[in-house]
């Protein structure tokens, strides 16, 4: 029997009920609705269902509103006769599905987080105050991250290091939180409640064990080189920590650089310690874990190409990070502006924005975002430290969104009468002990050419190196630049495709510390619901495979992209249902129609496509 019902606004409660009341009056054993996205209102009108007493997979959405109301606003009688076939072969699908059950697994309530900058930190002391097991994996010597070589935060001008390192040092000293320091996530296996990771330990040739942290061995070592975390700026030694408050405060020795293992002598760290913590055979190690959920907070870098801006070319262009840390009271200069060239203060710097950004020719056509507020209060520290100094930002717009920023902005240019030029930069070169600066002033038209001592970039943010091989691993999805891609923008913007996947942070898109921190608590609250269960359920609309028809060809097995089908060695095809996740691939491939997804077999798509041609 079929029983046809009008209702304005069916996702409303009067709606539910409404839908509810008919199922048991009428005893329907499926139901369809015609309204909009089954994305917005399957799951709600499946739990309808299941409060009525049928089974909640003999639910169908038949999308009656982006599928054809607002495509085809303007052509009325044509998009009745579209809604009209929508609904018909919703009908012929639906009388053709099967009552399905969840799929159930356990969960391991231990969690991984991978990076340890403050996305990574934050997410990793929420989960660990819930009183949940956290790794925490920082490919570098120490946790802290980018937030670490900020001279100052905005809008309120605090100090990043005086906020961070508490939370360095209660990561550390958690009890929850097992920290793996200079390592790495080598693969990961399994599926949602039961990761199976791989974590690459790199040898130290320290013993953690025995060291101190006295820095004797540093002390002695004779070898210098570029300090990564100096962005260049400074130097630091074969024996390293990479800044004075990191955490585990204890150094690693660089093998690249060290003369022992370039050489063969030396070993004066070794000589000066005398705990006899140095131990050159150490190798790396593999180490095996469990865990119920990841996050992934990797983080970015900057955009390093910008040759006709000077960047890598003159020493006296330099990057927004270089000069956070000029600025910085644990930088290079200890906080006192220095041209690189020569030491001395410049009494002229120019700002440049948008370098590399929103330029679609250099692969980077989006906002990096936090250019323009970290601009002005770049622009507006070198203005309180070289108080006869003059700062001169070239921007194309201002975007301010945010608490306090559009103040902060108009501080920078009142109070300390930093020059907004609205105008693109060109080129940079240089001319005597001058940089001089060729752009237009769209404002005016003219063609600006300006001398000055400095000149600070805003790069544009990318994804940091690597990301893209670990979103391999972990079977995630990166969008055409590279950063990790959210399940659904607005409805699912912490978690992947992958389930039990989640991403924090600038591993995204380019965010303010504030939009991080929150994210990454947000990333601890998806993991936290899932370690509120026993075990979780997963839909069962997956792939189902015919033994009779498999001939064990493997095609399917190969296209998969999250490794969930096998062939056993009685060549038949096998899923693995927790981590398949419905996409189609295998049935689409599968040369005799052996696998097919449930619910969406190709017996339903024929009989559908009948209805919608009048057969």
């Amino acid at each position: 029997m079929n029983y046809v019902e009008d209702y304005m606004f069916l996702c409303s409660e009067p709606g539910q009920d409404l839908v509810l009341d008919r199922i048991k009056a009428e005893k329907l054993d499926s139901v369809v609705i015609a309204n909009c996205s089954p994305t917005l209102h399957e799951r709600t009108f499946r739990d309808v269902a299941s409060r009525a007493g049928i089974n909640p997979y003999m639910v169908e959405i038949a999308n009656i509103r982006e599928q054809c109301s607002w495509p085809h606003q303007n052509q009325i009688e044509e998009c009745t006769r579209k809604a009209a076939d929508i609904i018909n072969y919703t009908v012929e699908k639906v009388a053709r599905d099967e009552p399905l059950s969840p799929i159930t697994t356990r969960v391991i309530k231990k969690a991984l987080v991978v990076g340890g900058g403050i996305a990574g930190i934050q997410c990793a002391l929420d989960i660990a105050d819930a009183g949940y097991e956290v790794y925490l994996v920082e490919r570098d010597q120490s946790i802290g991250g980018r937030m670490m070589q900020l001279s100052e935060t905005f809008p309120t001008l605090d100090c990043p290091q005086c906020i961070e390192t508490p939370k360095m040092s209660d990561v550390s000293l958690h009890p929850n939180i097992h920290l793996y320091n200079y390592s790495e996530v080598e693969s990961i296996d399994g599926f949602v409640g039961d990761f199976k990771v791989k974590i690459k330990r790199k040898a130290k040739y320290i013993d953690y064990d025995k060291c101190n942290g006295c820095g004797a061995c540093e002390e002695k070592c004779p070898v210098k080189v570029p300090s990564e975390f100096y962005e260049g700026l400074g130097s630091r030694k074969a024996v390293y920590r990479m800044f004075p408050q990191a955490v585990p405060n204890k150094p690693v020795i660089d093998t690249k650089n060290c003369l022992y293992f370039r050489t063969g002598r030396c070993k004066l760290c070794e000589k000066a310690c005398d705990l006899n913590a140095i131990n050159f055979e150490d190798e790396d190690r593999y180490e095996d874990i469990n865990v119920g959920a990841i996050v992934m907070a990797t983080g970015y870098e900057l955009k390093k190409e910008l040759d006709e801006l000077g960047y890598g070319r003159l020493k006296d262009v330099v990057s927004s990070l270089q000069f956070e840390l000029l600025l910085s009271s644990i930088g290079p200069t200890d906080g006192e502006v220095k041209r690189p060239s020569d030491g001395k203060i410049p009494k002229s710097v120019a700002f440049i924005q948008c370098a590399g950004s929103r330029d679609p020719a250099r692969g980077v056509s989006y906002c990096s975002k936090v250019c323009c507020m970290y601009t002005a209060k770049l622009a507006m520290l070198y203005r309180d430290e070289v108080k006869d100094g003059g700062a001169y930002v070239f921007y194309i717009d201002i975007r301010s969104a945010g608490k306090g920023y559009e103040e902060f902005v108009q501080r920078a240019m009142e109070e300390n009468e930093v020059l907004y030029i609205r105008g693109k930069v060109s080129k940079v070169y240089q001319e005597g002990d001058k940089l001089v600066v060729m752009g237009a002033d769209t404002l005016t038209g003219k063609t600006v050419k300006m001398a000055v001592d400095m000149v600070v970039l805003a790069n544009a943010i990318v994804p940091r190196s690597g990301a893209t091989d670990l979103a391999k691993k972990a079977r995630i999805q990166t969008d055409k630049y590279g950063w990790f891609t959210e399940a659904h923008l607005k409805l699912r913007p912490l978690e992947t495709n992958t389930k039990g996947i989640f991403i924090a942070g600038m591993c995204q898109f380019p965010k303010d510390i504030t939009d991080t921190v929150s994210q990454a608590s947000g990333a601890a609250s998806k993991v936290l619901d899932i370690f509120s269960h026993d075990e979780l359920y997963q839909e069962p609309l997956i792939a189902g495979v015919d033994d009779d028809l498999c001939t064990g060809c493997g095609y399917c097995e190969n296209v998969c992209a999250y490794n969930a089908i096998e062939i056993d060695p009685k060549k038949r095809a096998r899923v693995n249902e927790v981590l398949c996740t419905g996409c189609g691939a295998c049935a689409a491939t599968c040369p005799s129609g052996a696998i097919q997804l449930r619910n969406f077999t190709r017996r339903q798509m024929i009989s559908m496509i009948e209805a919608a041609e009048g057969l």
